[in-house]
C-alpha cells in the first residue's frame, strides 16, 4: 500500500473515531500506523487545568512504546463541530520531538489549504535537529526487540 492509500485509510479511521467519540461539537484524534501493520488511535487528554493537557499523539506513542512497536506514519485531525470536515493538523514541535524516537524517517501528515493527504518525514519537518549533534548511542531511540501482543 502506498502512502496516499494508507493516508486515506488512516483519515477514514480518524473520522470514524471522532464521529463516535465526539458526536457533537469539537473533536480530535490521531491515527498512527506501525511497521507491523497496526493502527493506534488516541485523543487529546483534556483537563480543567490547561497545563495538565496532553497532545492527541501522546496516548498512541505511549501504547507503541508499551508494546515496542515502531511507528511509521502519523495523521492528526481536528474539527470544531460535527458539521465540519475534519482538517489534517501537522504534529506540533514537541510531538515531532517525541516521534523522533522512532527515527527521522517517520512520516507525518501535514496541514495544507486543500486538506490533502501529504506526508513529510520528521527529518524534513525538522532538518536541523539538535539530537544529530550527539554521538550514536547518546540518545534514546527505538530498538527492535521483544514485541508484546496488544490485549
Amino acid at each position: 500500500m502506498n502512502d496516499f492509500e494508507l493516508g486515506k485509510l488512516m483519515y477514514g479511521k480518524a473520522v470514524d473515531f471522532i464521529n463516535k467519540r465526539y458526536p457533537k461539537g469539537w473533536g480530535d484524534c490521531v491515527v498512527m500506523y506501525t511497521e507491523d501493520g497496526q493502527f493506534l488511535i488516541s485523543a487529546a487528554l483534556e483537563s480543567y487545568n490547561a497545563a495538565a493537557c496532553l497532545c492527541m499523539e501522546t496516548g498512541a506513542m505511549c501504547e507503541a512504546q508499551k508494546y515496542n512497536l515502531k511507528i511509521t506514519h502519523s495523521l492528526c485531525v481536528s474539527r470544531d463541530s460535527e458539521n465540519e470536515t475534519p482538517i489534517i493538523l501537522t504534529a506540533c514541535g514537541i510531538c515531532l520531538e517525541r516521534l523522533r524516537y522512532w527515527g527521522a524517517e517517520v512520516k507525518v501528515a501535514v496541514s495544507n489549504p486543500e486538506n490533502e493527504i501529504i506526508f513529510k518525514t520528521v527529518g524534513e519537518l525538522s532538518p536541523n535537529y539538535w539530537g544529530d549533534a550527539l554521538k550514536n548511542g547518546e540518545r534514546e531511540e527505538y530498538k527492535p526487540g521483544i514485541l508484546l501482543e496488544r490485549e
